[in-house]
């Protein structure tokens, strides 16, 4: 039997309603290749809705756009004309890239795993020491991390749509990609290949630890909110967890088991 913490009302769980449906356009000749829709992402502020619509393509929606187009008729977003440029212009007549539209971004091959990233932190941390790194973001930058089917992990410019960074080690699948929340850029990928690993995007994507203790694939990590741990689970019966301090990553020494 299922119950719920004092704080969550369960009648207010019925009352839950659909609001809306994002859709892909299907062809004639396309109704089961290629339309994988593995994962969702919001970004950190808001701003964005990301969806690995199928056929190696991740979308990028305004969410307020979304929740506009919600409350107007429910209808999907593939209706109409084409997708609806919110971009405004400086007064240069150049694009304000900080300003959200919707674009697609071509990833080269199935996408598994989405997650965005911010030198914002949302979380602050009190164990990483983050004030020298060769690679600079500006304040306002917005990243996405998509991990693919062949190993690799493309890091994107989100407003831009520009390919940053191309992440090789992995040798199977990236089935799940995770950002510190701390605003430090470390990202942890989480693969088929058992292991989980840790890149340093600030220094030019540099992976700064394996993380090895899984017998099976991992499937999943997240971090604590301070940023200090790393759990993860994959097909065991066991969370892993790993600890960031000043020295460096180390894996705890038990594990919870189910």
């Amino acid at each position: 039997m299922a119950s719920f913490p004092d704080s969550v009302n369960e009648n207010d769980i019925g009352k839950a309603k659909f609001i809306g449906e994002l859709l892909v356009p299907v062809a004639p000749f396309d109704q089961k290749s290629g339309r994988e829709t593995w994962t969702v992402a919001f970004a950190p502020d808001g701003s964005y809705f990301a969806w690995s619509q199928g056929h190696r393509i991740v979308r990028l929606v305004p969410w307020s756009r979304c929740l506009n187009n919600f409350s107007g008729s429910n209808a999907d977003m593939s209706t109409g004309p084409g997708p609806r440029r919110l971009s405004r212009q400086n007064s240069d007549g150049a694009l304000s890239p900080s300003i959200p539209r919707e674009h697609n971004i071509d990833c080269g091959d199935i996408v598994w795993g989405l997650a965005f990233g911010s030198s914002v932190p949302e979380k602050q941390s009190r164990c990483v020491n983050i004030e020298w790194h060769r690679f600079k973001f500006g304040q306002d930058q917005l990243l996405l991390a998509t991990g693919l089917n062949n190993g690799r992990i493309k890091i994107w410019d989100v407003y831009t749509g520009k390919l940053l960074l191309n992440l090789m080690d992995h040798t199977d699948i990236v089935r799940d990609l995770t950002f510190a929340p701390d605003g430090s850029l470390v990202l942890v990928s989480a693969s088929r290949d058992k292991t989980l690993r840790v890149w340093d995007l600030k220094d030019d994507g540099n992976m700064v630890k394996v993380l090895r203790g899984h017998q099976n694939w991992v499937y999943c990590s997240a971090f604590s909110p301070d940023s200090s741990v790393l759990c993860s689970v994959g097909a065991g019966k066991a969370v892993v967890a790993a600890q960031l301090c000043v020295i460096g990553w180390y894996w705890a020494k038990g594990r919870t088991g189910v």
